[in-house]
Protein backbone atom coordinates (compact mmCIF):
# COMPACT_ATOMS: atom_id res chain seq x y z
CA UNK A 1 0.00 0.00 0.00
CA UNK A 2 2.70 2.59 1.07
CA UNK A 3 4.64 1.49 -2.71
CA UNK A 4 1.01 2.30 -4.37
CA UNK A 5 0.64 5.36 -2.68
CA UNK A 6 3.94 6.52 -3.17
CA UNK A 7 3.53 5.89 -6.93
CA UNK A 8 -0.02 7.43 -7.10
CA UNK A 9 0.82 11.05 -5.30
CA UNK A 10 4.40 11.23 -7.23
CA UNK A 11 6.59 10.82 -3.66
CA UNK A 12 5.24 14.68 -2.92
CA UNK A 13 3.12 16.18 0.12
CA UNK A 14 -0.70 16.32 -1.42
CA UNK A 15 -0.87 19.81 -0.10
CA UNK A 16 2.41 21.51 -0.26
CA UNK A 17 3.77 19.82 -2.92
CA UNK A 18 7.40 19.53 -0.94
CA UNK A 19 9.31 16.44 -2.18
CA UNK A 20 12.46 14.45 -1.20
CA UNK A 21 11.01 14.54 2.32
CA UNK A 22 9.44 12.27 4.75
CA UNK A 23 6.05 11.35 3.96
CA UNK A 24 3.43 10.50 5.96
CA UNK A 25 -0.10 8.51 4.93
CA UNK A 26 -2.83 10.96 5.19
CA UNK A 27 -6.36 10.45 5.71
CA UNK A 28 -8.48 12.53 4.19
CA UNK A 29 -11.90 12.11 5.66
CA UNK A 30 -10.39 11.54 9.35
CA UNK A 31 -10.92 8.52 11.73
CA UNK A 32 -12.93 10.67 14.00
CA UNK A 33 -15.54 11.42 11.25
CA UNK A 34 -15.64 8.21 10.51
CA UNK A 35 -13.21 8.00 7.62
CA UNK A 36 -12.50 5.18 5.81
CA UNK A 37 -8.72 3.28 4.86
CA UNK A 38 -9.58 2.66 1.01
CA UNK A 39 -6.84 4.01 -0.79
CA UNK A 40 -9.31 6.76 -2.40
CA UNK A 41 -9.11 8.28 0.62
CA UNK A 42 -5.61 7.94 1.25
CA UNK A 43 -3.19 10.55 0.43
CA UNK A 44 0.64 11.70 1.12
CA UNK A 45 1.48 14.64 3.44
CA UNK A 46 4.52 15.67 5.16
CA UNK A 47 4.60 16.34 9.19
CA UNK A 48 3.93 20.01 8.93
CA UNK A 49 0.61 19.96 6.73
CA UNK A 50 -0.30 16.43 9.06
CA UNK A 51 -0.37 18.09 11.82
CA UNK A 52 -2.10 21.55 10.79
CA UNK A 53 -4.51 19.25 8.89
CA UNK A 54 -5.04 17.52 12.13
CA UNK A 55 -9.03 15.82 12.12
CA UNK A 56 -10.30 18.25 9.69
CA UNK A 57 -12.17 17.22 7.13
CA UNK A 58 -10.10 18.19 3.97
CA UNK A 59 -13.36 20.03 2.78
CA UNK A 60 -13.13 22.07 5.70
CA UNK A 61 -8.98 22.33 5.40
CA UNK A 62 -8.51 23.68 1.95
CA UNK A 63 -12.07 25.34 2.10
CA UNK A 64 -9.75 28.96 0.77
CA UNK A 65 -7.97 26.73 -1.97
CA UNK A 66 -10.96 25.07 -4.10
CA UNK A 67 -8.91 24.51 -6.89
CA UNK A 68 -6.09 22.43 -5.12
CA UNK A 69 -8.83 20.79 -3.10
CA UNK A 70 -10.59 19.71 -6.52
CA UNK A 71 -6.99 18.76 -7.76
CA UNK A 72 -6.59 16.01 -5.03
CA UNK A 73 -10.22 14.99 -5.47
CA UNK A 74 -10.12 13.63 -8.63
CA UNK A 75 -6.41 12.51 -8.06
CA UNK A 76 -7.55 10.39 -5.36
CA UNK A 77 -10.41 8.49 -6.93
CA UNK A 78 -7.82 7.87 -9.96
CA UNK A 79 -6.71 4.47 -10.36
CA UNK A 80 -3.07 3.66 -11.39
CA UNK A 81 -3.65 2.58 -14.80
CA UNK A 82 -0.65 0.99 -15.18
CA UNK A 83 -0.74 -1.10 -12.13
CA UNK A 84 -4.56 -2.14 -13.14
CA UNK A 85 -3.53 -3.33 -16.60
CA UNK A 86 -0.17 -5.16 -15.06
CA UNK A 87 -2.62 -7.00 -12.48
CA UNK A 88 -5.48 -7.79 -14.48
CA UNK A 89 -2.48 -9.33 -16.67
CA UNK A 90 -1.25 -11.34 -13.89
CA UNK A 91 -4.19 -13.24 -12.55
CA UNK A 92 -5.27 -14.28 -16.27
CA UNK A 93 -1.30 -15.65 -17.04
CA UNK A 94 -1.60 -17.39 -13.55
CA UNK A 95 -5.06 -19.12 -13.37
CA UNK A 96 -3.63 -20.04 -17.00
CA UNK A 97 -0.42 -21.55 -15.40
CA UNK A 98 -2.29 -23.02 -12.42
CA UNK A 99 -4.49 -25.38 -14.69
CA UNK A 100 -1.28 -26.82 -16.54
CA UNK A 101 -0.42 -28.32 -13.04
CA UNK A 102 2.75 -26.24 -12.95
CA UNK A 103 4.04 -25.50 -9.05
CA UNK A 104 3.24 -21.57 -8.97
CA UNK A 105 2.75 -18.82 -6.47
CA UNK A 106 2.32 -14.89 -6.96
CA UNK A 107 3.85 -12.41 -5.04
CA UNK A 108 4.09 -8.48 -5.19
CA UNK A 109 6.50 -5.59 -5.09
CA UNK A 110 6.30 -4.93 -1.36
CA UNK A 111 7.07 -8.71 -0.48
CA UNK A 112 9.95 -8.40 -3.02
CA UNK A 113 11.31 -5.49 -1.47
CA UNK A 114 10.63 -6.69 2.38
CA UNK A 115 12.17 -10.08 1.38
CA UNK A 116 15.79 -7.95 -0.37
CA UNK A 117 15.70 -5.75 2.33
CA UNK A 118 15.84 -8.35 5.05
CA UNK A 119 18.66 -9.30 3.83
CA UNK A 120 20.37 -6.36 3.07
CA UNK A 121 20.80 -6.89 -0.79
CA UNK A 122 21.19 -4.29 -2.80
CA UNK A 123 18.48 -3.08 -5.55
CA UNK A 124 19.16 -5.22 -9.15
CA UNK A 125 17.23 -6.98 -11.37
CA UNK A 126 18.55 -10.35 -10.48
CA UNK A 127 18.31 -9.71 -6.62
CA UNK A 128 14.97 -9.04 -7.05
CA UNK A 129 14.18 -11.40 -9.03
CA UNK A 130 15.38 -14.07 -6.05
CA UNK A 131 13.40 -12.14 -3.40
CA UNK A 132 9.78 -12.76 -5.29
CA UNK A 133 7.15 -14.34 -3.54
CA UNK A 134 6.81 -16.66 -0.16
CA UNK A 135 8.96 -18.83 -0.88
CA UNK A 136 12.39 -16.98 -1.17
CA UNK A 137 14.55 -18.75 1.74
CA UNK A 138 15.81 -16.85 4.88
CA UNK A 139 19.09 -16.87 3.19
CA UNK A 140 20.57 -16.24 -0.39
CA UNK A 141 24.18 -17.02 -1.07
CA UNK A 142 25.27 -14.24 -3.46
CA UNK A 143 29.05 -15.23 -3.42
CA UNK A 144 30.23 -16.03 -6.90
CA UNK A 145 27.35 -14.99 -8.89
CA UNK A 146 27.58 -13.83 -12.16
CA UNK A 147 24.71 -12.88 -13.21
CA UNK A 148 23.84 -12.41 -17.12
CA UNK A 149 23.01 -9.47 -17.85
CA UNK A 150 20.84 -8.99 -21.03
CA UNK A 151 20.51 -5.04 -23.16
CA UNK A 152 18.25 -4.56 -25.79
CA UNK A 153 19.79 -2.38 -28.78
CA UNK A 154 17.16 -3.69 -31.79
CA UNK A 155 17.78 -4.47 -35.30
CA UNK A 156 18.74 -0.93 -36.32
CA UNK A 157 16.01 1.39 -38.21
CA UNK A 158 12.92 -0.04 -39.09
CA UNK A 159 12.48 2.78 -41.78
CA UNK A 160 11.68 1.52 -44.82
CA UNK A 161 13.51 4.57 -46.55
CA UNK A 162 14.07 8.19 -46.23
CA UNK A 163 11.95 10.95 -48.02
CA UNK A 164 12.82 13.93 -49.25
CA UNK A 165 11.17 17.62 -48.35
CA UNK A 166 9.01 16.68 -51.08
CA UNK A 167 8.10 13.22 -48.79
CA UNK A 168 8.94 10.95 -52.45
CA UNK A 169 11.67 8.32 -51.36
CA UNK A 170 14.98 9.25 -51.94
CA UNK A 171 17.21 5.84 -50.63
CA UNK A 172 16.00 2.47 -50.68
CA UNK A 173 14.45 0.08 -47.93
CA UNK A 174 16.93 -0.04 -45.03
CA UNK A 175 18.14 -3.23 -44.60
CA UNK A 176 21.05 -4.78 -43.42
CA UNK A 177 22.66 -7.26 -45.74
CA UNK A 178 24.92 -9.81 -44.34
CA UNK A 179 28.81 -9.35 -45.81
CA UNK A 180 31.05 -12.57 -46.21
CA UNK A 181 28.88 -14.28 -44.00
CA UNK A 182 28.47 -11.58 -41.37
CA UNK A 183 25.39 -9.06 -40.05
CA UNK A 184 26.25 -6.17 -38.20
CA UNK A 185 25.64 -7.21 -34.61
CA UNK A 186 27.01 -10.55 -34.38
CA UNK A 187 28.95 -11.25 -31.80
CA UNK A 188 32.45 -12.97 -33.22
CA UNK A 189 35.67 -13.89 -31.59
CA UNK A 190 38.96 -12.90 -33.60
CA UNK A 191 42.11 -14.28 -33.41
CA UNK A 192 44.87 -12.55 -35.10
CA UNK A 193 48.17 -13.29 -35.66
CA UNK A 194 51.00 -11.75 -33.79
CA UNK A 195 52.91 -10.29 -36.61
CA UNK A 196 49.99 -8.25 -37.65
CA UNK A 197 48.33 -4.65 -36.18
CA UNK A 198 45.61 -5.59 -34.30
CA UNK A 199 47.19 -8.99 -33.05
CA UNK A 200 45.37 -11.19 -29.84
CA UNK A 201 42.34 -12.53 -29.55
CA UNK A 202 39.05 -9.71 -29.27
CA UNK A 203 35.57 -10.65 -28.80
CA UNK A 204 32.77 -8.58 -28.66
CA UNK A 205 30.24 -7.01 -31.29
CA UNK A 206 31.05 -6.57 -34.67
CA UNK A 207 30.01 -4.46 -37.85
CA UNK A 208 30.19 -5.85 -41.40
CA UNK A 209 31.52 -3.93 -44.13
CA UNK A 210 32.01 -4.86 -47.83
CA UNK A 211 35.73 -4.42 -47.69
CA UNK A 212 35.90 -7.60 -45.31
CA UNK A 213 37.32 -5.62 -42.76
CA UNK A 214 35.28 -5.57 -39.79
CA UNK A 215 34.89 -2.68 -36.74
CA UNK A 216 34.76 -5.05 -33.40
CA UNK A 217 33.44 -3.80 -29.78
CA UNK A 218 34.90 -5.46 -27.16
CA UNK A 219 34.93 -4.87 -23.56
CA UNK A 220 38.64 -2.76 -23.51
CA UNK A 221 37.34 -0.83 -26.43
CA UNK A 222 36.71 -0.88 -30.16
CA UNK A 223 39.57 -2.96 -32.44
CA UNK A 224 39.03 -1.68 -36.14
CA UNK A 225 39.92 -3.08 -39.41
CA UNK A 226 39.87 -6.85 -38.30
CA UNK A 227 40.01 -9.59 -41.71
CA UNK A 228 37.21 -11.46 -42.16
CA UNK A 229 39.51 -14.33 -42.10
CA UNK A 230 40.17 -14.13 -38.59
CA UNK A 231 36.50 -14.13 -37.23
CA UNK A 232 34.64 -16.80 -35.90
CA UNK A 233 30.65 -16.34 -35.12
CA UNK A 234 29.80 -16.84 -31.73
CA UNK A 235 26.17 -15.94 -31.53
CA UNK A 236 23.87 -14.24 -34.47
CA UNK A 237 22.35 -11.02 -34.32
CA UNK A 238 18.86 -10.71 -32.69
CA UNK A 239 19.04 -7.52 -31.49
CA UNK A 240 20.07 -8.10 -27.67
CA UNK A 241 23.97 -8.03 -26.04
CA UNK A 242 24.89 -10.11 -23.35
CA UNK A 243 27.51 -9.73 -20.81
CA UNK A 244 28.17 -11.68 -17.55
CA UNK A 245 29.28 -9.33 -14.78
CA UNK A 246 30.68 -10.71 -11.19
CA UNK A 247 28.48 -9.99 -8.14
Amino acid sequence: MREYLLEKWRRKCAYCGKENIPLQIEHMVPHAKLGSNRISNLCLACEKCNIAKGTKDIKDFLKKKPSLLKKIEAQALAPLKDAAAVNASRWQLFRQLEALGLPIECGSGGLTKYNRSRQELPKTHCFDAACVGKSTPLQIKTSGLAPLTITAYGHGSRQMCLMNKYGFPRTGPKEKHPQHGFKTGDIVKAIVPLHLKRAGTHVGRMSAKASGEFTIATPSGTVPDVGKHYCRKLQRADGYGYSQKRA
